[in-house]
């Protein structure tokens, strides 16, 4: 692929746009958000796509998978990043058990992410079993991007976070499950932790795009958690992200300034305060001073 300018960043990226930049051969870039601060940030550095992942169960809220995670959380979350959005398309996922029971719970659910968080797209993972479904939404007016490979939500099953599709078969069957998403009528699709040249056989076949985490630079664009990208998510850096800055230890710095400053009484300082005019602390003193003579008056005759 070559490097191209980005998208036009005077208007908002749609689905539309990134099957065109599939057509051009233009990377897409997608990162994960959270937030409204974080949001902002990542929509003013230029990015494509938003991701709301249910990746915020692990980098934000603190559990071991993407299993707890709720429909009420990811409502939350997709509200805090259209907020702070102006550009890039915001992708909310569709959390564990908001979309595998029925068509129909998928429907409501979706619809929720779009009406009272304001995604513009939704993100679902399987494939084949799946594809019923994300025809019923994308019937309805919802886009739908795909997730196949390595599916959190299905860790359990899979045995752990592990690379997929090394086998024939399994491979064979990913690429079948990525037919299926396309002919219902996903927009595009994640690929997760497969290797680089299935990833190319995927991307090849298909005509929408093809987004890889952990799949190699053979697909249509990229997306990271935003969090492995800055170095906030511990010592731990999984093998397909990049650190592009170290924004935790400048973060955990900071802080230990600030409380080294607060305990030493260096902060804050006459510059991060406000003053009243003498004559006013003057004039407070001597009402109070006043005002206190007159209440021991008083309690001296009750007494």
């Amino acid at each position: 692929m070559s490097a191209t300018v980005p998208m036009d960043p005077a208007r908002p990226v749609t689905t539309h746009d990134l099957g065109a930049m599939k057509a051009a051969r233009t990377p897409i870039v997608m990162l994960t958000a959270y937030d409204t601060s974080s949001a902002r940030l990542v929509d003013e550095a230029g990015v494509d796509a938003i991701l709301v992942g249910d990746s915020l169960g692990m980098v934000v809220l603190g559990h071991d998978s993407t299993l707890p995670v709720t429909m009420e959380d990811m409502v939350h979350h997709t509200r805090a990043v259209v907020r702070g959005t102006t550009h890039a398309l915001v992708i909310a996922d569709m959390p564990f058990m908001s979309f595998q029971v029925t068509p129909e719970d998928a429907l409501r659910n979706a619809g929720r992410l779009m009406a009272e968080a304001g995604a513009h797209a939704v993100k679902l993972e399987g494939g084949r079993h799946m594809a019923s479904t994300v025809a019923r939404l994308v019937e309805s007016g919802i886009p739908v991007m795909g997730h196949v490979g390595l599916t959190p939500q299905s860790v359990h099953q899979l045995g752990g976070y592990k690379v997929q599709g090394r086998e024939t078969p399994v491979a064979l069957a990913l690429i079948e499950d990525c037919r299926a998403l396309e002919d219902a009528g996903a927009f595009s699709i994640v690929l997760e932790c497969i290797p680089t040249e299935l990833a190319e056989m995927v991307s090849r076949e298909l005509s929408i795009p093809t987004i890889g985490i952990g799949a190699g630079a053979g697909c249509d664009g990229q997306v990271q958690v935003f969090h492995d990208l800055l170095g906030l998510g511990g010592e731990f850096v999984p093998r397909h992200a990049r650190r592009y800055a170290d924004v935790g230890t400048v973060i955990r710095d900071a802080v230990a300034g600030y409380a080294s400053d607060v305990r030493g009484g260096a902060f804050p300082s006459a510059e991060e305060s406000t003053s009243m005019d003498t004559t006013v602390v003057a004039e407070v003193d001597r009402l109070r001073a006043s005002s206190a003579r007159a209440v021991g008056v008083v309690r001296a005759d009750e007494a």
